[in-house]
């Protein structure tokens, strides 16, 4: 089938998103073409502008947050069919590899393909444009109103949920919230530093709080950012990192933060040692944001990281599993305890796309959203 689509023709090289006619193929067996509602705008996928991934990457669809409702299915799917609503995740989750079944489904081994330009059925592109094969960032490419997903991508959620808000747990919700919950091991008491509060952060902070967070430092060089934070479940805020050193020290009486939990939109070595002063002792320090593929070495005081034992984590989305994750937050939301509305600040067409991304790189959005207004 012909539709829009918004590619990046050339990654790294700050060229921006061309909106233009793409083909999508038709499902392969294991393969859902789902008709999307919406699909969120994340900093991984201007990453795909910047020169952030590995060398090599090609042509790429992007976006990587969208929900939908299934339009066909291939011959050997068995968990969904047409009509059904779904949450893409971004990344896919098989069952069967050692991850999957240890309860790791984040890390399942289906995710070596993300960011490889082909699709997992057989390993070739399913998008083609300008006359050649496209990939699809984290092989869904929801910078379009259709996708063209395997099934391991693809999670049913409830009928009932805004398939406009559902998209912003196919990334950067469960990601924040799980660092908080899962990754930093929050506890009832704990004090939690919150580094960044974008799409990603302020899920963090919403995260500690229904883990039963005492205090949730909400840090952002952007002072509206901070603010809008304490709707989330923020006590206090900073605007950078050596304020809420200040402030964490005066409130725990020298003893620091049980969790800090980095969050901001490019995580760089500089930021670590800065970060981890805000750690008390045994504390931990979560680093979930993305880092230049070509960072190898970061800043540490190695002295007190080892006397105080103190913990540096990382994670991908939040270190959840998609398929029990993305209904059990939906169901959250619906319940009122999980805020999903307050996090989109605008909603785009696709054709701003690069408007949109302006806006994110001028520290305007919490999360902006593209609306395909045919699936809503």
């Amino acid at each position: 089938m012909k539709t829009q689509g918004a590619i990046c023709w050339n990654p790294g090289k700050r060229e921006g998103w061309s909106v233009e006619e793409i083909e999508i193929d038709d499902p392969q067996p294991e393969e859902v073409l789902v008709r999307l509602a919406a699909s969120g705008l994340c900093h991984s996928d201007d990453h795909i502008d910047a020169p952030v991934y590995h060398d090599g990457l090609g042509p790429t669809l992007g976006g990587h947050e969208g929900a939908g409702i299934v339009e066909k299915v291939g011959s050997a799917v068995t968990t969904l069919k047409p009509g059904d609503h779904v949450v893409l995740a971004f990344i896919p989750a098989c069952g069967r590899c050692e991850p999957c079944v240890n309860g790791h489904s984040n890390l399942c081994v289906l995710g070596q393909h993300n960011l490889t330009g082909v699709e997992i059925s057989d390993l070739k592109p399913h998008v083609h444009a300008r006359g050649q094969g496209i990939g699809t960032m984290c092989l869904l490419g929801t910078f379009s109103p259709f996708a063209l997903v395997h099934e391991a991508s693809a999670v049913k959620i409830r009928d009932d949920v805004p398939l406009d808000k559902a998209a912003l747990v196919g990334c950067g919700v469960t990601t924040g919230w799980g660092s908080a919950v899962n990754a930093a091991e929050t506890r009832a008491g704990d004090t939690v530093v919150v580094i960044g509060v974008g799409g990603v952060g302020m899920n963090a902070v919403q995260g500690a709080r229904m883990a039963g967070a005492r205090r949730i430092v909400a840090v952002d060089t952007e002072a509206w950012k901070v603010e809008k934070a304490r709707e989330f479940g923020a006590t206090h805020t900073a605007t950078s990192i050596a304020e809420a050193h200040e402030l964490v020290r005066e409130l725990t009486w020298g003893k620091m933060a049980e969790r800090v939990i980095l969050t901001v939109g490019l995580a760089e070595s500089h930021l670590i040692n800065p970060a981890m002063e805000l750690v008390g002792k045994r504390g931990t320090l979560v680093e979930t944001s993305v880092a230049p593929a070509s960072q190898k070495t970061i800043e540490l005081d190695l002295f007190t990281f080892g006397t105080y034992e103190k913990r540096l984590v990382g994670t991908l989305f939040g270190s959840e599993n998609a398929r029990t994750a993305i209904p059990k937050l939906l169901d959250y939301y619906m319940d009122g305890h999980l805020k999903l509305d307050e996090l989109i600040t605008r909603t785009y067409k696709l054709e701003e796309i690069n408007e949109a991304y302006k806006d994110m790189a001028d520290g305007k959005l919490i999360r902006g959203v593209i609306s395909y207004d045919s699936a809503l």
